[in-house]
C-alpha cells in the first residue's frame, strides 16, 4: 500500500477580526498588540450609570477636557500588551536577580564607603512612597480614562512602578535591613526635606481628570525625578564614590524610564496635535505641574546633591523641555 502526501493551501477568508478591520481597514493582517488594543473599549455595555458618579457613564470620555476624535490613535509605540510586557520585564527582571546575585555574591555591599552608603539610602529608600503614589495614580488613569490604546498601558505603567518600589525595598533590605524602611517611612513623614514631595503626591491623588493625573505624574513629576536621581545622583555621584553596587541594583529604574518616555510622549504629542484647544490646555496643565514638581523635588535635590542641587534641577527642567519641544509643546 502506498500513501500519497499532497499541500492543500488553505486561503484565510479573512485577516483579521472585523471590530479590528473597521480601525485599520479592512482585510489588513494586524499585529497582536493592534488585535488586543482596537475595538476594545467598552461602550455599550454598563449602561446604568455609576453611583460614585452619577454625571458620567461608566466609561466616558468627558471625564477629562481633552477631547479626541479617535482615542484609538493614542497607541503606544512599544505595541505593548499583556504578552508582549510580561515577557520585556521578565526579561528585565532575571538581569535584576543577576545582579543581585552579583552584588551579594562579592560582597560588593561591604566594599561602600558608610558615608556614601547612609547618604544613597537617606535619599533612595523614601522614594519607595513616590512610587507607591505613581502606582496608584496610574491606576486611577486606567480606571476613569478612555480608550484601550490609553489606559492599558496606564495599567502597565502602574505596576512598573509598584516594581520600582518593590527595588528600592529589595534595596535597603540588602544594604541594611528592615529598620532602614522603618526611618525612610518616618522620613517620609516627617522629615521638613520629604514634605513638598509628599504634598505633591497627595495632591495628585485627588486630580478628577484622567488626562491632568497623565501630565502631574507620569510628564511632569517623573520627567524630573528620574533624571534627577537615578542619573545625576546614583549614577553621577554615587556610582563614582565606591557606590557602584548601588547603581547596579537599581539599573532597572533609567532603563525602564526612558523605555517609558516613548509610551508618554507619543501620548502628549498625538494629543497636542488633535486641536489647539488640546494644546493650550495641555500646555497649561504641563507648565502648572512642573513648576510644582521642581517645587517639591529642590529640597530632596540639595539633600542629594549639597552645593549643587539646585543646578542639577535645572539641568533635569532643561532636559524635560527638550523632550517637550519634540512633541509640538513648550513650556
Amino acid at each position: 500500500m502506498t500513501i500519497d502526501l499532497k499541500t492543500v493551501d488553505i486561503k484565510p477568508l479573512r485577516h483579521t477580526y472585523a471590530h479590528v478591520a473597521q480601525y485599520i481597514g479592512a482585510d489588513k493582517a494586524a499585529s497582536r498588540y493592534l488585535e488586543g488594543t482596537m475595538g476594545a473599549q467598552s461602550e455599550t455595555n454598563f449602561h446604568y450609570r455609576p453611583t460614585w458618579d452619577p454625571e458620567h457613564a461608566l466609561f466616558d470620555a468627558s471625564r477629562t477636557a481633552i477631547v479626541m476624535s479617535n482615542w484609538y490613535a493614542l497607541k503606544d509605540p512599544r505595541q505593548f500588551y499583556y504578552a508582549s510586557w510580561t515577557m520585556t520585564r521578565a526579561r528585565q527582571q532575571d538581569a535584576m536577580e543577576s545582579n543581585f546575585e552579583f552584588v551579594e555574591s562579592r560582597g560588593m555591599i561591604d566594599l561602600i564607603p558608610q558615608e556614601v552608603r547612609d547618604q544613597a539610602l537617606a535619599v533612595l529608600i523614601p522614594l519607595r512612597h513616590a512610587a507607591w503614589g505613581a502606582n496608584m495614580n496610574n491606576s486611577q488613569i486606567c480606571a476613569t480614562g478612555y480608550g484601550t490604546a490609553f489606559t492599558a498601558p496606564a495599567m502597565f505603567h502602574a505596576m512598573d512602578n509598584l516594581g520600582v518600589a518593590q527595588y528600592l525595598t529589595r534595596l535597603a533590605l540588602a544594604m541594611e535591613g528592615p529598620d532602614r524602611l522603618d526611618a525612610a517611612k518616618e522620613a517620609w513623614l516627617v522629615d521638613p526635606a520629604w514634605q513638598p514631595l509628599r504634598r505633591y503626591v497627595e495632591d495628585t491623588l485627588v486630580v478628577q481628570d484622567p488626562v491632568e493625573l497623565f501630565v502631574a505624574q507620569n510628564v511632569a513629576l517623573d520627567g524630573l525625578l528620574y533624571p534627577l536621581i537615578y542619573g545625576t545622583f546614583v549614577d553621577d555621584r554615587i556610582a563614582l564614590q565606591g557606590g557602584s553596587a548601588v547603581a547596579m541594583l537599581t539599573a532597572f529604574m533609567p532603563e525602564w524610564h526612558d523605555e517609558a518616555n516613548r509610551w508618554v510622549d507619543a501620548v502628549t504629542k498625538i494629543m497636542a496635535a488633535e486641536s489647539e484647544d488640546n494644546k493650550a490646555l495641555l500646555t497649561r496643565w504641563i507648565r502648572n505641574w512642573e513648576e510644582q514638581a521642581a517645587s517639591a523635588l529642590l529640597p530632596v535635590a540639595e539633600m542629594a546633591l549639597p552645593g549643587t542641587g539646585r543646578a542639577a534641577l535645572d539641568e533635569a527642567r532643561q532636559q524635560l523641555r527638550a523632550r517637550l519641544g519634540k512633541t509640538g509643546l513648550a513650556l
